[in-house]
């Protein structure tokens, strides 16, 4: 079994942080203005990297984002909507609705074309289809949350509104428009660039859990909700696997893009999410509504990292379209 991923081990620690040293009051007030920053900063930086060319030039295979782009933003939130049926004794609604947000994001970038690498399934196709995912969901995804959980903290007022476009696309666009004379320097500064979106990220976390330790949320959640809310993603994820699987299959394609359409469109980006739940959600809730998104990450994480080994171990011959 894969060891743990070390951002999530990170996130795991600055909750723990959060919990016994919450910040509050002035300093709450300073934090949020620094994760409002932060957040601009972060999709600034994920316009500049995203080759929109690229993504354009990908379109050759429209059947198969097509099919990508419907598990990601018609059959994850069908899902999450049916989770609702749940009692709320079993699965409160605060986190059902966490749930029905991390359905709602776009698929990850780097761990989609990774594992579809490692299985040896169309590379080209999952980098064309994680980014049009990306671009997709800077403007699906906030009308997703308004539309299907507007009862849920998301307000869909004006003010709502202007934040999603200040603070998510006006920094992705400026990212994009500049990416022609910074994209170079960017690449060349990956590495350190990366700890600036993980740190970045890791504000919005300590931010959120702060508020929710403030607020007094966590005493509303005990053991028994919590193995609940891992069962549910994991059967979530299960779900999803095994329609893009099929679906693909009858659908026609070729073992190479059957696998591309598998991981890509079973992912959910923490990335992503973890930033939008800060405008979208009040700072008191965001702690739990992100909190099936980090257990859906990781679980992800760990089985299609089987499951691309497993794709890997087939006879090569197999991976030759009749």
């Amino acid at each position: 079994m894969p060891r743990l991923d070390p951002f999530v081990l990170a996130i795991l620690a600055t909750v723990g942080v959060a919990t016994v040293l919450p910040a509050s009051g002035a300093v709450a007030a300073g934090f949020g203005a620094a994760t409002t920053v932060a957040v601009g900063l972060l999709f600034f930086l994920y316009g500049a990297r995203l080759s929109t060319q690229e993504a354009l030039d990908g379109l050759r295979h429209w059947r198969l984002h097509a099919v990508v782009l419907g598990a990601t933003f018609v059959l994850f939130p069908l899902l999450g909507l049916a989770l609702f049926l749940l009692p709320a004794a079993v699965l409160p609604p605060q986190l059902a609705a966490g749930v029905l947000f991390l359905a709602v994001l776009p698929s990850t970038v780097q761990s989609s074309i990774a594992f579809t690498s490692i299985a040896r399934g169309n590379v080209a196709a999952a980098i064309c289809s994680a980014s049009l995912s990306n671009l997709a969901g800077i403007v699906l995804t906030p009308l997703l949350v308004a539309l299907l959980l507007a009862g849920d903290g998301a307000g869909v007022d004006g003010s709502a509104v202007l934040g999603i476009v200040l603070q998510l696309l006006a920094p992705f666009v400026a990212g994009q428009l500049a990416r022609r004379w910074i994209g170079g320097w960017i690449k060349r500064h990956s590495a350190p660039l990366k700890l600036v979106d993980r740190g970045s990220i890791l504000l919005v976390v300590y931010t959120a859990f702060s508020a929710g330790m403030t607020e007094g949320i966590w005493h509303r959640l005990d053991i028994g909700h919590l193995l609940v809310l891992v069962l549910v993603c994991g059967v979530l994820l299960a779900a999803v696997l095994a329609a893009t699987g099929w679906g693909a299959r009858l659908l026609g394609f070729a073992r190479a893009d059957r696998i591309t359409i598998v991981f890509c469109g079973s992912k959910k980006s923490l990335a992503s999410g973890l930033p939008m739940a800060t405008v979208l959600f009040g700072h008191a809730q965001v702690g739990l509504i992100v909190l099936p998104l980090m257990l859906f990450h990781q679980i992800q994480l760990i089985v299609c990292a089987t499951l691309a080994r497993r794709y890997a171990a087939a006879p090569v011959e197999e991976l030759v379209p009749a």
